[in-house]
């Protein structure tokens, strides 16, 4: 069967347009023109042959945590189950304690205990590697607070102890171009660009 199909310039221009309105790369286009079962399930959906359906990002929050420094005699101190928790941006948000806003800083073993105490739903450490193995699940306004400083997000669900110890907590923060993971020492100060992610209400 023929394809007669000429693309003029306007429905280049048209294609160009559509696409930065849903947000592609040039990443993204290319992949598109490389991949033949994209495109043409694409084709198909436009057609009525196919539907999308999206994937459901559903993390395990009872699963032992990864531990990046296991080989080093490290060892996890606390971690707190969840369950199985489907990914929803939405239903997460960044908590600070009034002990860290305005240009205060809180000791990260008393912010552990006010966490607790409060009943705060915080987010364990699965979290933060699913979101670095998924990085297009992390929220734009995660990046910088509202005064253009980076945030490191903490996941104070999972408490790691080194070599019998110290204690710390990790977290999530872009930087270069790219979401990384480091720790703070309980002992660090917190300040109001560190805030913890928690679940919803």
């Amino acid at each position: 069967m023929s394809n007669d199909l000429m693309l003029d310039v306007g429905q280049a221009n048209e294609l160009k347009l559509a696409f930065r309105r849903v947000l592609f790369t040039n990443e993204d286009i290319k992949r598109l023109c490389e991949e033949r079962d994209i495109l043409s399930g694409l084709r198909d959906v436009l057609r009525g042959l196919a539907v999308i359906t999206p994937v459901e990002h559903v993390i395990d929050l009872d699963v032992d945590p990864f531990n990046p420094w296991a080989d080093d005699r490290w060892g996890v101190e606390e971690h707190q189950k969840g369950g199985q928790w489907k990914w929803d941006a939405a239903q997460v948000t960044l908590h600070l304690s009034s002990s860290q806003k305005g240009n205060r800083d809180v000791e990260g073993t008393k912010l552990r205990k006010e966490l607790v105490d409060k009943g705060i739903p915080v987010l364990n450490a699965n979290v933060l590697d699913y979101l670095l193995a998924h990085p297009h699940l992390i929220p734009e306004e995660w990046k910088k607070d509202g005064k253009g400083n980076t945030r490191y997000i903490f996941f104070w669900g999972t408490i790691y102890r080194y070599r019998n110890s110290r204690l710390c907590v990790r977290c999530l923060y872009w930087e270069d171009g790219s979401w990384n993971c480091t720790h703070y020492w309980l002992d660090d100060g917190y300040e109001d660009r560190e805030p913890a992610a928690v679940r919803a209400a």
